[in-house]
């Protein structure tokens, strides 16, 4: 049986819409890289993915941020299922429809119990969207019993 990161390796370059993220499907983003502490992903913000004004929605950026590096963690092969227990963005500036966005999300801190992510959402010109941090905590769910 393939580990998460041996999985999410063979995604590399493809469209991420069979993943076990429903919501992250509906994103559609292409993975770029991934190892054990570290993800890239690529999106287009497409028309259903903004707001009135016709800009990336803050809520999708956040969705974004937030599955990504739901991913990343789930590729640190814990034998725990970790979800997060909370999710700090700032939003820095627009990203209009049509626009490549590349988001990182990097591990800055592996505990017994949480894991401590940063994630950035950049424009091709190097801008930053938006920023997060988030924790991810150890729950009783076994990933084996998750059946993925």
């Amino acid at each position: 049986m393939p580990t998460p990161l041996d999985f999410f390796t063979s995604l590399i370059g493809k469209k991420l819409d069979h993943t076990p993220s429903s919501a992250g499907n509906w994103l559609e983003g292409t993975l770029l890289e991934v190892s054990k502490s570290h993800i890239k992903v690529r999106y287009q913000v497409r028309p259903d993915m903004c707001n009135p004004a016709r800009i990336l929605h803050g809520g999708v950026a956040s969705l974004m941020l937030d599955d990504a590096i739901g991913m990343a963690n789930f590729v640190t092969g814990t034998e725990y299922l970790m979800t997060s227990i909370n999710l700090s963005v700032d939003f820095l500036s627009s990203a209009q429809i049509g626009e490549d966005l590349d988001l990182t999300a990097d591990l800055v801190r592996s505990g017994a119990n949480i894991n401590h992510w940063e994630a950035v959402i950049r424009k091709n010109n190097g801008k930053i969207v938006a920023k997060a941090s988030s924790n991810m905590i150890k729950t009783h769910v076994k990933m084996s019993d998750l059946k993925l």
